[in-house]
């Protein structure tokens, strides 16, 4: 007797996984759980906007600082509503800092590192994570011990070389030590060695593509995401940055936070005035995260569900 042969029983009902047979009006209950919404409840709505009241608080704050004068600011409880002084303390601190100098210096410094940063990590992490060549591990793991020196022990014979190069004072003092970093290599190795598929370059190899042309075919498209986080995180570093470019730049040629320490030159301090300056300082980064953000945010969730 075959396996064919045996009778098959049509006369029971089917069940489904809890034990119980479906019902006319009564799905199976695998297929009830599948696809099924999960809702927020009201705990998730309250700790998301008790975290987003306390993450954009200090923003209100420099604007409600900035928007009063020096004694109302000092005073005790301090002000919680905006007042009338904000559009003339801030062109005080435009004028007085020279911000639109040292602005479009901060553009140009942080948008050279920004896009240096991501084209060399990108480079780099492909060659650590999908080529095959001696010393990888060595190279890597070099690469990766650089982060555990602290940068200020390389002040001196940094501002040594800028100097017997001619470029103190000078914007590519600042641009050229950071165009690319240890922390962008590996993150990007790390991305594209999960979310590169080898196939994807053996089969660029078997077209007769070269590694560069496997680089800007192939590899840009499937690192696009983690490149725009990267942009984005390195141009908010290279923006804010304040300790390198105080050392090797002047008052002359600042970037921004340079140019905010002239704010605080006085005997005594204008709180509003300096935080007039900080949210000057501030709006470029937000306008690039309200213009960039939702691209940003939707390449990281399309790298995650393709990944």
């Amino acid at each position: 007797m075959t396996l064919h042969s045996l009778p098959v029983r049509t006369d029971v009902p089917a069940r489904s996984s809890a034990g119980k047979p479906p019902g006319p009006g009564r799905r199976p209950l695998w297929r009830g759980r599948a696809g099924r919404q999960h809702h927020a409840g009201p705990l998730a709505y309250l700790l998301l906007g008790l975290m987003t009241v306390l993450s954009l608080f200090p923003l209100y704050w420099t604007m409600v600082a900035a928007s009063t004068d020096n004694t109302r600011v000092s005073q005790t409880p301090p002000p919680f509503l905006p007042g009338p002084n904000l559009f003339s303390n801030l062109s005080r601190a435009w004028d007085e800092a020279a911000m639109g100098k040292a602005m479009l210096n901060s553009l140009i410094v942080a948008g050279t590192i920004a896009l240096s940063t991501v084209m060399f990590a990108t480079l780099a992490g492909f060659a650590f994570a999908k080529l095959r060549f001696k010393g990888r591990q060595a190279l890597l793991t070099l690469v990766i011990g650089t982060m555990l020196v602290p940068p200020q022990l390389g002040v001196v014979p940094l501002f040594m070389l800028m100097s017997d190069l001619g470029w103190s004072q000078q914007l590519p003092a600042v641009i050229f030590p950071t165009l690319v970093s240890a922390v962008g290599v590996f993150f990007m190795r790390q991305y594209l060695a999960e979310a590169l598929p080898d196939e994807l370059v053996e089969a660029g190899r078997v077209d007769g593509a070269h590694s560069l042309r496997i680089f800007w075919s192939i590899v840009l498209p499937v690192a696009r995401p983690a490149m725009a986080v990267l942009f984005m995180i390195t141009f908010v570093h290279a923006w804010n940055d304040f300790f390198w470019p105080f050392v090797v730049l002047d008052m002359t040629n600042p970037t921004v936070p340079v140019a905010l320490t002239q704010l605080s030159a006085g005997y005594v301090r204008d709180q509003s005035l300096i935080m007039a300056g900080a949210l000057l300082g501030t709006l470029p980064l937000l306008l690039m995260f309200v213009v960039l953000g939702r691209q940003i945010v939707s390449g990281i969730m399309t790298g995650a569900v393709k990944g």
